[in-house]
């Protein structure tokens, strides 16, 4: 088990014992009962490059494709190469000598457009993130089997296994060895180990500390827009706005006024819940068109029977070439708080 999955089951744990199955500290309430098995399985699901805790199971290369086509590509494209939402995952720039050195030779082009297979040098880390995050607007609802198969049609893209490969668990390791850029992964640094000399150094202060202290950071200019302007990306939490990062000196007044008009009377909990929220956003442009255009184009009760259905199962064309998944998970109560909301206009 890792770290975080010990971490969280001590956190589940803790938070269903009780004073009769275990001897609580005086001063403490009860907290209810011990965690069965099944619950601490729940959580521990994470799989460590190493790939303890990966599960039994394989997956071929053809059986992906299809799950890569129901579910996958209307964001990342048929071949993982789609530009338009998301970085592509895959873009055929990784080479033989490459795979036999295990050190991604175009990375070091800041040319070159940087992709997940690219960089990512553990075979564990894309098996575990597709397994508990995809697809968005159901994550955790892929099989094991499901997942083999998904991850051994990205290699495939990828030129690093043949048509024909069947990946499973019993074959991960010797597949790790194929990872192309599997050797680019330093250990040499302060976040890996605690041993030695830290990385930086400076005076501690633990009491009566009165010193400001500014972090910052920074995107090279080629990389300031790789995934729109942020400053059009509402934070739903946080005290920080995103940054202005097209070629414009300040964000427009109108746009801001706007944003902070339709935000104080969205039903933003359902919208979150509902999944809407993945793909659109306020006022701007994301994956979708923003709320304040549907709002403006659909204003009218006449039509909330066309909203309903396009939200239920999905649909495209209307605002351009980008689907909309289906989305028949939404319970009856939030969607018609949703259709509600939408058909109501501006206030």
């Amino acid at each position: 088990m890792s770290s975080w999955a010990r971490a969280a089951v001590v956190w589940l744990c803790a938070m269903v014992m009780t004073s009769a199955a275990v001897a609580m500290p005086e001063g403490l309430a009860d907290l209810g009962r011990p965690a069965t098995e099944s619950e601490v399985a729940a959580w521990d699901i994470d799989v460590r490059p190493d790939f303890v805790g990966l599960p039994p199971g394989s997956g071929d290369v053809w059986a992906g494709e299809e799950i890569w086509l129901a579910q996958c590509a209307s964001c990342h494209g048929d071949f993982g190469d789609s530009n338009e939402i998301f970085a592509p995952l895959v873009l055929g720039n990784i080479t033989e000598e490459d795979i036999a050195t295990g050190r991604v030779a175009s990375l070091t082009d800041p040319a070159v457009i940087r992709t997940t297979l690219m960089k990512v040098p553990t075979l564990s880390t894309l098996w575990d993130y597709i397994y508990r995050a995809m697809p968005w607007n159901a994550p955790k609802t892929l099989s094991p089997d499901e997942v083999y198969g998904l991850v051994a049609y990205l290699l495939n893209l990828g030129y690093v296994v043949e048509d024909d490969f069947v990946l499973s668990d019993t074959n991960m390791a010797e597949t790790q060895a194929r990872m192309p850029n599997r050797n680019g992964m330093s250990r040499d640094h302060g976040l890996w180990s605690v041993s030695g000399g830290p990385d930086v150094s400076g005076s501690p202060c633990t009491t009566d500390c009165n010193v400001a202290v500014t972090v910052t950071s920074s995107l090279p200019d080629y990389a300031m827009n790789a995934h729109g302007n942020l400053a059009d990306q509402v934070r739903d939490w946080g005290p920080y706005p995103g940054l202005w990062t097209e070629e414009k000196a300040e964000q427009e007044p109108a746009l801001l006024a706007s944003v902070v008009a339709v935000a104080a009377v969205a039903p933003e909990a359902v919208l979150t819940a509902g999944g809407c929220s993945g793909c659109h956003q306020m006022a701007g442009q994301l994956v979708g068109p923003s709320f304040d255009a549907i709002r403006a184009k659909y204003v009218g009760q006449e039509h909330a029977p066309y909203l309903r259905d396009k939200i239920v199962n999905g649909g495209a064309g209307v605002w351009g070439s980008m689907p909309m998944p289906p989305m028949p998970t939404v319970d009856d109560d939030a969607l018609q708080q949703i259709v509600a909301w939408l058909t109501s206009g501006e206030e």
